[in-house]
């Protein structure tokens, strides 16, 4: 084989070879989370705040129990925890035997009174100050009571635990809600996450951190970076396929979730 020749094969092979390393794979873009949004309370759900295809924040309310109840108890327990009459009148009584007890010492170095008259005063002081500390601590207790009442009420608001899209609302406004149940489902279609298989003779040419373009299907196409942020270590055997995971950017939410899409990676 002459020279030219041979270069004109080596050139084929290696446009071959850049052919199939730029070859565009199947892949799926999908949420990067889809959560079950439930509640750690029971009861009659009293009002859904949003609906279907709402965008939501972090912390958004989604819906809200029925509290009646609830507002009930922590009025009566912060009443309890404002007041601070016991504990008024209790340190005036400590303050009186004090006084009762300064002058039965003065008048014991006298001999006025007897030591079991001193004695007595002693324990009655003593009582009074033990009632004091017990309305003290009577008081710290309604304070822990309404901030543990006020948890409670907190609880009955449904709240969104991610920024995203509701896709489905489970349960409707005048429902019953328990635990197991899920009130709605929420999305994250920020980012998204493509799926993709790879034939095992590419296992080792894609890395974690490795970056590729994404091409929506019809109607929303375009062409997207995307990171590779994981890459499965385990092969699938009937397949001959091997699974990897890209993060793809959609900040203003213009990409839709569960879309179909082909990814093509770069020549190394």
């Amino acid at each position: 084989m002459t020279f030219r020749a041979t270069t004109a094969v080596l050139a084929a092979c290696l446009a071959a070879s850049a052919a199939g390393a730029q070859q565009a794979h199947d892949c799926l873009m999908d949420p990067a989370e889809i959560v079950s949004v439930g509640t750690t309370a029971t009861g009659i759900l009293e009002t859904m705040s949003v609906r279907r295809g709402d965008k939501v924040r972090k912390g958004d309310q989604i819906g809200r129990l029925e509290s009646t109840l609830e507002e009930s108890s922590i009025d009566i327990l912060r009443t309890r925890a404002a007041s601070t009459r016991l504990i008024d009148t209790q340190k005036k009584q400590v303050a009186m035997y004090d006084r009762r007890l300064e002058r039965a010492r003065a008048l014991r170095e006298r001999a006025v009174v007897t030591e079991e008259a001193l004695e007595m005063i002693e324990a009655e002081r003593l009582a009074a100050e033990s009632l004091l500390v017990q309305a003290e601590i009577n008081r710290e207790i309604a304070e822990l009571e309404a901030a543990r009442a006020e948890i409670v009420l907190r609880q009955r608001v449904i709240r969104s635990p991610l920024d995203g899209v509701v896709i489905e609302l489970g349960r409707f406004a005048g429902e019953y809600v328990d635990t197991r149940d899920h009130v709605a489902k929420v999305a994250r279609l920020d980012p998204l996450h493509v799926e993709v298989f790879l034939p095992v003779s590419l296992f080792g040419t894609v890395r974690i951190g490795d970056t590729a373009q994404v091409q929506p299907a019809a109607p929303v196409g375009g062409v997207h970076d995307a990171r590779v942020i994981s890459v499965d270590p385990v092969f699938d055997a009937a397949s001959g396929t091997f699974g990897l995971q890209l993060e793809l950017s959609n900040p203003d939410l213009a990409l839709p979730g569960g879309h179909r899409c082909t990814v093509v990676f770069p020549e190394n």
